[in-house]
């Protein structure tokens, strides 16, 4: 598994990747990662988009009247004992 810092630094070069700017802010307990997002954005960009920022443990769009959209994502800082724990999956009975 990767460390938090690698899947920070890839998620950040994907955001490059298509053009965006990627800000990140170090915390106690998780690395922030946010973004402005244009309001026009190819389709193969947003597929990458989105693939960025699903690899973090979380994230979210905001979309406020004067700042437009910002995209985030968060990684823990600790390395998890499995993804599943860390998007929150469950165990099934």
């Amino acid at each position: 598994m990767c460390t938090p810092e690698a899947r920070v630094n890839a998620i950040a070069a994907r955001l490059s990747a298509v053009g965006l700017t990627p800000r990140v802010t170090d915390h106690d307990t998780y690395t922030h990662i946010e973004t402005e997002v244009p309001d026009q954005v190819p389709a193969e960009s947003w597929r990458e988009f989105l693939a960025a920022l699903v690899a973090a443990d979380w994230w979210g769009i905001a979309i406020g009247s004067r700042s437009g959209r910002t995209a985030w994502a968060a990684v823990n800082k600790e390395t998890p004992a499995t993804a599943s724990t860390v998007r929150g999956h469950g165990h099934q009975p």
